[in-house]
């Protein structure tokens, strides 16, 4: 359990941030950019929080909570470990899935690309989906440099394409998306 009673502790102060096993990593690191990154994606869901209800809000939220596990999965080197790290695993990957095909199940295939926008769920959706793509890019950019659980890319790929998808069904179900006109504006 986390406890936090000081926000501010003046270690950081000299440009580098703590990892999960007491290390310490230059704040401006792969692995830095890439945390960074997932809790921005993660604050970008919560104002899409604010504007669902029901089963979307409910999913929205675990979502969440996943990616506080992802961003402790990141940030805990592969190594061996006195302890057993929170990782990101197979069934979080495989509940993204199954919550991506039933949301897709109700809307039609896409006759064009769109435009991110429609519905304010939806906008910020698809605001939501553009920074996990962000992180996904950054989580693998800290791969090369360092090896990482191979579920938590797999999720950050798989969040993208189910922040599509929710944009889609909260825009009735592709009812109101906003479709690309190529070479409108010419």
């Amino acid at each position: 359990m986390v406890k936090l009673n000081k926000i501010y502790t003046r270690t950081g102060d000299d440009g580098t941030s703590g990892l999960v096993d007491g290390s310490r990593v230059a704040k401006s690191s792969a692995v830095m950019a890439a945390i960074g990154d997932v809790d921005e994606t993660n604050s970008l869901i919560g104002v899409a929080v604010t504007l669902a209800s029901g089963e979307m809000r409910g999913h929205l939220t675990v979502i969440q909570n996943d990616l506080f596990d992802l961003g402790a999965d990141i940030a805990t080197p592969d190594k061996p470990l006195a302890w057993e790290p929170l990782r990101v695993v197979a069934t979080q990957v495989e509940r993204l899935e199954a919550e991506i095909d039933a949301m897709n199940a109700h809307i039609p295939p896409l006759t064009s690309f769109i435009l991110p926008g429609g519905s304010p769920l939806a906008a910020a959706l698809h605001v939501a989906r553009s920074a996990s793509r962000r992180a996904e890019r950054s989580a693998v950019a800290a791969n090369a440099e360092t090896p990482l659980n191979p579920q938590a890319l797999a999720y950050l790929n798989r969040l993208s394409d189910w922040m599509f998808v929710a944009a889609r069904a909260a825009n009735a179900n592709g009812a109101d998306d906003i479709l690309w006109v190529p070479g409108a504006s010419r």
